[in-house]
């Protein structure tokens, strides 16, 4: 009898096993290699969320990708997707938990993953670098 109440207990515990190990949200480092200082706007279901880079914003997990759009004077607008994967913990609830983990764990986003670093590629704007007009020789000036 007692060995069925801990298998139980057990069971009951691990119902939602990534949203409690894993939690509902993720540290995601951006960079834009080459162009430090970008502003990139990452767009998430609540709200824009905005990381200078190199940098580091906590989005909350999902399972839709998100776009990443970045910009810096003199650069070309650089964009991105940042891929939502599943966590490999989510098998485990099927088995440990059935679905009732499966369920609360998709529910609150824990079952996803998005990559811990994600770069965007920015292109410079060769028309920020014209190059300087002339200066006239010193010397004779017309009236």
């Amino acid at each position: 009898m007692w060995r069925y109440i801990v298998i139980l207990s057990c069971a009951i515990l691990l119902v939602a096993c990534a949203t409690i190990t894993k939690g509902t949200t993720q540290l995601v480092a951006i960079d834009t290699p080459g162009a430090p200082g970008a502003t990139c706007t990452i767009q998430t279901p609540s709200e824009p969320q905005l990381v200078r880079t190199p940098g580091s914003v906590t989005l909350s997990k999902g399972s839709s990708s998100l776009a990443i759009s970045c910009t810096k004077e003199c650069y070309l607008p650089g964009s991105s997707v940042i891929p939502s994967n599943a966590e490999a913990m989510a098998a485990g609830n099927v088995i440990l938990g059935g679905v009732i983990g499966l369920g609360v764990d998709a529910a609150t986003g824990a079952m996803n993953h998005y990559s811990d670093l994600v770069t965007v590629a920015m292109v410079p704007d060769q028309s920020c670098y014209r190059p300087a007009a002339p200066v006239p020789a010193p010397g004779r000036h017309s009236s």
